[in-house]
């Protein structure tokens, strides 16, 4: 919750002691600043939540401060405070972003009330941006999509650690959604506005991993003709995501090190020393320890980038989520492709969630892309979807073991499904694939058999006959 807290800037040492004598008996932190360079600086430190700024001050006048206030990453309201008979240059300043004004000289009860207002606009802005993220999270976090425990612990570490600077080490499988974890953490940073640059550490070759990451100078290395800067230097005052961090070189570990202890590194071939103020969140999909054990990653920089772990679920493990995805993904290709794609059918939708997605988020995605993109009616059917998906190849578990990753009715589901299959597949044998005598022997009607064939996806290994 923000604190009350009230910046007064004024040269006139008489005029802040006034101010604040009166800020002081309603309980706000009052702090001061004789000109706009201190109030400048203690804005950016001190985070004030109201600065009441005196328009006639000397070298920079209030103005002009206004403008810089309102440049600085969510900045203060302000309250400009003018000579009596000066409205015009007030009404002025409300345009260029200023929340109010006040004229000298001024009731006691004038100066309360303002303060007060403002608290109370502050107050509904902090509830409004609550609600807004409490009603994000009912199906989600910005593009992360999920109401499963896992995920609420996902949504949960990120809101903690949003708002600090401590490194995240984001563990979990290809196309589980590492990236826009990363980039959820980085819109919830006193960083937001500044930049987010992403590399893929397993994306470069090994020989240009250094060059990306610090920068070159001319003629560093053959083909280096002009001065580079490097990925830290661009993220400065920001946040650089790191994936696939595993697969990074022991001597680029080295140098990565020295950054998130000093902060300090030179570019390729230079003698300059650089400083650079960043946030460095890491991804991998590796077992990090695993990798400390083959001496293959530094255990000294694996506590460093972790201060805290998140750990993605894969897809397989969180398959109540996938209803939800399937619905986001649906509306967003039907949009972007102008189709005018209405819903899913109960059959496909069956298919994607019994499907174990190897892939992940990302494979799903790309699948419901392909479907909308191949669908010719208002409604995603089982003929839409790809191959892989209606007819997986390892997609179910042997009878009788348990994935005890899944959920209690997703592992009942899935052990009464592969029981039926090989029952059914049983009888089907004995009987010659006849379904009308299978369906006697099973004591089903034949509808009701040929429908469980359907549902179960029973591959006809020989023909099946009437």
């Amino acid at each position: 919750m923000f604190k009350p807290s009230i910046l007064i800037v004024d040269d006139e040492k008489a005029a802040r002691y006034g101010m604040k004598k009166i800020l002081l008996k309603d309980n706000y932190s009052v702090y001061e600043a004789k000109d706009s360079t201190e109030a400048l600086h203690m804005i950016k430190t001190l985070r004030p939540s109201l600065v009441l700024l005196d328009i006639n001050m000397p070298q920079l006048d209030g103005m002009k401060t206004l403008e810089m206030i309102n440049a600085i990453p969510n900045p203060p309201l302000v309250v400009i405070v003018t000579a009596y008979g000066s409205e015009k240059i007030a009404v002025d300043a409300m345009k260029k972003g200023a929340y109010d004004y006040i004229a000298k000289p001024y009731e006691i009860d004038e100066l309360r009330i303002i303060a007060k207002n403002a608290f109370d606009r502050l107050a509904l802005q902090e509830e409004n941006a609550r609600l807004r993220i409490e009603i994000g999270r009912l199906e989600g976090m910005g593009e992360l999509i999920g109401q499963s425990e896992a995920m609420k612990e996902v949504f949960d570490k990120i809101e903690k650690v949003g708002t600090t600077d401590v490194t995240v080490l984001i563990q979990g499988e290809s196309g589980s959604g590492k990236e826009l974890v990363a980039r959820e953490i980085h819109r919830r940073s006193k960083r937001r506005n500044e930049p987010l640059i992403i590399m893929n550490c397993a994306a470069v070759p090994e020989t240009l991993v250094e060059s990306e990451l610090f920068g070159h100078e001319k003629g560093a290395f053959t083909g280096a003709a002009e001065r580079r800067l490097g990925k830290f230097e661009l993220a400065n005052k920001g946040t650089i995501f790191l994936d696939e961090i595993g697969d990074m070189s022991t001597s680029t570990q080295s140098k990565l090190l020295r950054i998130l202890q000093e902060q300090k590194f030179e570019r390729l071939g230079g003698i300059e020393t650089l400083t650079v103020d960043t946030r460095i969140i890491s991804a991998t999909h590796c077992d990090l320890e695993e990798e400390i054990e083959e001496n293959r990653f530094r255990e000294d920089l694996y506590y460093r980038i972790k201060v805290v772990s998140i750990k993605l679920p894969p897809l397989r493990h969180r398959k109540e989520d996938i209803p939800l995805l399937v619905n986001r993904f649906l509306h967003h290709f039907s949009e972007k492709h102008q189709k005018r794609m209405a819903s899913i059918s109960h059959d496909a939708m069956k298919y994607l969630i019994s499907y174990d997605w190897p892939g992940n988020v990302r494979q799903l995605k790309n699948a419901l892309e392909s479907a909308v993109v191949l669908s010719n009616g208002e409604i995603l059917d089982t003929t839409d979807l790809p191959e892989e998906i209606k007819h997986p190849s390892d997609n179910t578990l042997p009878s009788g073991s348990i994935d005890y990753n899944l959920t209690f009715r997703d592992a009942k589901k899935i052990l009464i499904e592969n029981f039926e299959r090989d029952f059914i597949k049983k009888k089907l044998e004995e009987c010659d694939g006849n379904i009308s005598r299978t369906a006697e022997a099973l004591d089903m009607h034949r509808q009701n058999l040929q429908q469980k064939i359907r549902e179960l996806r029973i591959t006809k290994e020989r023909n099946y006959h009437e």
